[in-house]
């Protein structure tokens, strides 16, 4: 498996606690490019002194969950920090990061069967009426192990490998495959030669509204934008076929976020078939990505999004290729090598 996917993976990072996510990029990056952040928190490395901005952005943030409440009884109520479906969190484990970093394991409560009324077998269980038990006998036990409001609650499971070791089951894929593809684009370009300033970029605060994308691009006031994200993979069973694992990174028509730009999706389309990159098309009705902060910095960017097929998006189970994600590199790389000031004036122009 990928040595940065699947450490990033493992890590917790929902929006606004970052940190652990940002602490790994700045270890491993810090001798390959100049590494700064913009004060709400985004890592920006910077490779190369002259031609155009290119910013690649992918977020740091997975959804997660922040500690609202301690009962009296020692159980923890939260609310989340992101888009969940209430229906995949019952009976599954989470770990709460206290502040001075200690995790503590815990388990969304779910009645047993034997005991649910016919009423109750018919719908989901509300958000609201959910708890994590990490086995503590009243509220003082709780505060004794560092538990406090505000914490981060994050889903707990191991990413690895399927039967087919090409198949990656995990969490926070969305959107620890941007920032393991900053990591690998940075690292490619710290030995091999561009004609940009290339600035590769990890978000914070993406899964709430975009924020970090709004400020760190602010920063950059990038003249190309390239979001580095995830979509949905509709090869299950009903499923539409639109995308699916296994047959390259989508590029993002439009969602509610960006009508991306024709000039560059062209572009991008042309470098994919002379490279022999797979590569497929979609769009979404609801959700967005960075690009749609990093096209309208300052007076505006030509952005464009790459999104990895994601099987059961905004889950803690979710499931990629890792031929999806050596596409997604490598198309980052040829496209990148190709945008030269000649290049990027030409894309801004072929709307």
């Amino acid at each position: 498996m990928h040595k940065h996917l699947k450490a990033l993976t493992m890590l917790d990072g929902i929006p606004s606690f970052e940190k652990e996510v940002r602490d790994y990029m700045t270890a491993h990056l810090k001798n390959d490019a100049i590494v700064t952040t913009d004060k709400l928190g985004s890592f920006i490395a910077k490779h190369g002194e002259d031609g155009p901005r290119v910013m690649v952005a992918g977020h740091m943030d997975e959804v997660g969950f922040i500690v609202s409440a301690i009962t009296d009884e020692g159980y923890i109520k939260f609310v989340p920090a992101g888009g969940w479906w209430s229906q995949v969190m019952l009976a599954q484990q989470f770990n709460i990061t206290t502040r001075d970093g200690q995790k503590i394991r815990g388990a969304i409560g779910a009645k047993a069967p034997h005991i649910l009324t016919p009423e109750e077998r018919k719908k989901p269980v509300e958000m609201t009426d959910m708890f994590l038990d990490i086995g503590a006998t009243d509220k003082a036990a709780v505060k004794e192990r560092g538990v406090t409001i505000g914490d981060m609650m994050t889903p707990y499971i191991e990413t690895t490998e399927l039967s087919d070791a090409k198949y990656y089951l995990g969490k926070a894929f969305d959107n620890r495959v941007g920032c393991a593809a900053v990591i690998d684009v940075m690292k490619h370009y710290a030995t091999n030669n561009h004609a940009n300033q290339l600035y590769g970029v990890a978000t914070v605060q993406e899964e709430v509204g975009l924020r970090g994308a709004r400020t760190s691009a602010y920063h950059v006031s990038p003249d190309i934008g390239i979001a580095v994200d995830t979509t949905i993979s509709h090869d299950f069973p009903g499923g539409s076929k639109e995308t699916e694992l296994g047959k390259g990174p989508a590029i993002m028509i439009r969602d509610s976020s960006m009508i991306g730009h024709q000039g560059l999706r062209h572009f991008v389309l042309d470098i994919a078939k002379a490279n022999d990159i797979p590569v497929q098309l979609t769009s979404l009705l609801r959700g967005g990505t960075d690009g749609g902060q990093m096209h309208l910095a300052k007076s505006g960017a030509p952005s464009i999004a790459f999104c990895l097929p994601v099987r059961y998006l905004h889950s803690h189970t979710s499931m990629i290729h890792e031929d999806d994600y050596d596409h997604l590199v490598k198309l980052l790389i040829a496209v990148i090598d190709k945008l030269d000031t000649k290049a990027v004036q030409a894309i801004t122009y072929d709307a």
